[in-house]
């Protein structure tokens, strides 16, 4: 089952305080961005955010789940109306992507 246009969308309304948030369609689902970091797809009207270390100290009771078959865990934000909860995660993983060192040949 493909995500809806309307969630994505009021996905990245709840995530507004986080920075400039602006989704992709990717393989039917969704990839979202902040300031330009990937950090998050949305899977049959779900919210994945990647795990980071930080991230898992700062959440360490966020349930884990991969988005998709043959996908790594991700973190499962079950309760989109937490918006708080939301933004403090993004937030903490945009960092945590931004300050991790590229892979060699990935700009």
């Amino acid at each position: 089952m493909a995500s809806h246009a309307d969630f994505v969308d009021y996905v990245a309304e709840q995530l507004r305080e986080a920075g400039a948030i602006r989704s992709r369609k990717m393989f039917g689902e969704y990839g979202l961005y902040c300031d330009d970091v990937f950090f998050a797809v949305i899977c049959d009207d779900q919210f994945f955010v990647k795990v980071t270390p930080q991230g898992e100290v700062a959440f360490p009771h966020l349930p884990k789940a991969p988005p998709y078959e043959g996908a790594g865990d991700a973190f499962l934000v079950e309760d989109v109306e937490d918006r708080e909860l939301m933004t403090e995660l993004t937030r903490i993983t945009c960092e945590a992507l931004r300050s991790k060192p590229k892979k060699p040949g990935r700009k």
